[in-house]
C-alpha cells in the first residue's frame, strides 16, 4: 500500500477507510466534518487537548494530527484516581463545548435520539474507554458522531462505559469506580439523581440501535449486533438496570471518593 493511502489502523468499528498517513490520520469527508472540526477547534482553544485538524487532502479526506497511545479499552482497570482524571476531563469538554454554535448549519446525525428534552450542547457521543488513548498525553479521539445532545445522556454513556461495563464485576466495586469518577466530573445532585436510570435507559437505546439495525440491514451497525455487540449491550442494559440502587446509593454520597 502506497504512503498516500495510509496503513490501516484497527479499532473503529463504525467508520471505514481510517488511516495513518505519518503523524496524521486520514478519515472520510462527511456532512457534518465541517462542523465538527470547528467544535474541536472551540474546545481546543478551551485549552482541551484533542487532535489537531489540519484540513483536508487531496483525496478529500479528513487530516487529523495522529495521537501516539493504548486505547483505555486495551490497558488495566483505570484506578480510582484515573477515572477522577477522566472525569474532569469530559466535564473540561462539555463546559467547552456548552453555547457552541456553529457557523453554518449541520446536518447533524446523531447516533441515538435525545430521550428527553432538548439538547442543551453539542456532545462528542462516545467519551468511552475505545475513544481514550493514553500515553504522554490522554486525549478523546473520534469526534465524527458529534450531535445535538444534553450533558446527562453524553455523560451517562461515559460513565457507564468507564465505569459499569463489565457485568461480571461486583456492583459494589464498580459503584466505588462510578462515584470516583463523577466526583471528577463534579456533577451536582441533580445529575446524580438522574445518571443511575439514564445510564440504564442509555445502554438499553445501544441495544436497541444495534438491534434494529441487524432487522432492517443497516450497517456497520447490523453486523456489530450479528457479531456479539448485541449481547454485550443486553447484558449490559440488564445489568445496569438490575443495580440501579446500588449506583444510586454511590452517587448520593458526595465526595466519597475523596
Amino acid at each position: 500500500m502506497s504512503i498516500e493511502n495510509g496503513q490501516p489502523l484497527e479499532g473503529d468499528n463504525a467508520t471505514a477507510g481510517v488511516v495513518r498517513v505519518g503523524d496524521t490520520v486520514r478519515k472520510p469527508w462527511g456532512p457534518t466534518t465541517p462542523t465538527v472540526h470547528e467544535l474541536m477547534r472551540t474546545v481546543a482553544a478551551a485549552g482541551i487537548d484533542v487532535p489537531a485538524v489540519h484540513g483536508r487532502d487531496e483525496q478529500g479526506r479528513q487530516i487529523l494530527e495522529f495521537v501516539p497511545g493504548t486505547p483505555a479499552l486495551d490497558v488495566p482497570p483505570l484506578t480510582l484516581d484515573e477515572l477522577a482524571r477522566v472525569g474532569r476531563a469530559i466535564r473540561s469538554i462539555h463546559d467547552a463545548s456548552e453555547g457552541f454554535a456553529p457557523s453554518a448549519p449541520a446536518p447533524w446525525e446523531p447516533l441515538l435520539p435525545v430521550p428527553e428534552g432538548s439538547p442543551d450542547l453539542i456532545c462528542h457521543g462516545d467519551l468511552t474507554p475505545w475513544n481514550l488513548i493514553l500515553g504522554e498525553r490522554w486525549v478523546f479521539i473520534d469526534w465524527d458522531g458529534a450531535a445535538p445532545s444534553t450533558r446527562l445522556w453524553d455523560l451517562a454513556y461515559s460513565a457507564q462505559a468507564f465505569t459499569v461495563n463489565d457485568v461480571t464485576e461486583d456492583p459494589s466495586a464498580a459503584a466505588r469506580r462510578l462515584a470516583a469518577f463523577i466526583d471528577g466530573y463534579g456533577a451536582d445532585a441533580d445529575l446524580r439523581a438522574r445518571l443511575p436510570g439514564t445510564m440504564a435507559d442509555r445502554a438499553e437505546a445501544m441495544w436497541t440501535m444495534l438491534r434494529d439495525a441487524d432487522r432492517e440491514g443497516r450497517e456497520p451497525w447490523g453486523a456489530m449486533f450479528a457479531s456479539g455487540h448485541g449481547d454485550h449491550w443486553r447484558a449490559v442494559a440488564d445489568h445496569v438496570r438490575r443495580h440501579e440502587a446500588t449506583w444510586a446509593l454511590a452517587l448520593g454520597d458526595l465526595g466519597s471518593a475523596g
